[in-house]
């Protein structure tokens, strides 16, 4: 039956997932006046501590690792995921678009005595330069992804045992959107969710398991550091990092967010 015109076709998870983030596109003439990119990613965040505590995540992970195997982080950083898991991997590979991270993840693998692999670039454009690992891991990168589909489907076929992703409940943005209120008077969206992405590997047939529980919030501790972070990622000049910087102790940040590990065992995929 044709639909009326008061009708709309219902969207797919696949086409929600990518509207939603559209949604957080900086709007032109903000984006336009600022002095610097406000997409930054700042090494020092990636930084991976002496010792890695053993979170919902890292366990999934370690689950489905044979004794040395191998592990392919996508988005890596520092490695922080990888190196979670060594012992009992004793192999690590990673992938980012950043050069700095890529070589944090070297110098690190290195002073663990661990083997290691690197690759820049974006998944899933140089997927087919990587090899494949016992299990993948991508922590954190999801909700940068529109095109999600190919990004999931390089993350399957590249795991012998497993895929295992760490992502906040909701948009790990959301945490700013008081600080876009009050300095451009921008609401902000909430979508898309953990849950949003579950049904998008449903939809392409992937069986997933997920689990949600209580995790740190990654920001600097420095709050001179944290407000520099802020007033580039809010497109405001050098100038207004005084009232970052008051905004922020007016409004200091939580210490623990949601987060949301999914996985999927490969040999459960027909």
């Amino acid at each position: 039956m044709p639909l009326s015109e008061h009708e709309s076709p219902q969207r797919s998870a696949v086409e929600k997932w990518a509207q939603a983030l559209s949604e957080w596109a900086i709007p032109k003439e903000i984006l336009d006046a600022a002095s610097e990119n406000p997409w930054i990613h700042p090494p020092v965040l990636y930084q991976v501590p002496e010792h890695i505590d053993m979170t919902f995540s890292h366990a999934c992970a370690v689950e489905a690792l044979p004794i040395g195997g191998s592990v392919l982080d996508v988005g890596c950083g520092g490695g922080i995921a990888a190196f979670a898991v060594t012992p009992p991997a004793t192999h690590v590979i990673g992938v980012d678009h950043q050069s700095e991270m890529l070589e944090m993840f070297t110098v690190n693998a290195s002073s663990r005595a661990v083997s290691s692999e690197v690759f820049a670039g974006f998944w899933p454009s140089i997927a087919e330069q990587v090899p494949k690992a016992d299990i993948v891991v991508t922590h954190h990168v999801a909700y940068n992804v529109a095109d999600i589909v190919p990004f999931l489907q390089a993350l399957n076929s590249h795991a012998k045992n497993r895929v295992v992703i760490e992502i906040p409940t909701h948009h790990p943005l959301t945490h700013m959107s008081a600080a876009w209120k009050y300095f451009w008077n921008l609401d902000r969206p909430s979508s898309p969710s953990a849950m949003d992405l579950v049904e998008v590997l449903k939809e392409i047939g992937i069986r997933a398991h997920w689990n949600i529980w209580p995790g740190p919030l990654r920001e600097s501790a420095d709050i001179d550091q944290e407000s520099e972070f802020l007033r580039i990622r809010l497109c405001l000049p050098p100038e207004r990092l005084g009232e970052v910087k008051d905004f922020l102790r007016d409004h200091p940040v939580p210490p623990q967010r949601e987060l949301a590990t999914i996985w999927w065992d490969v040999a459960d995929e027909t």
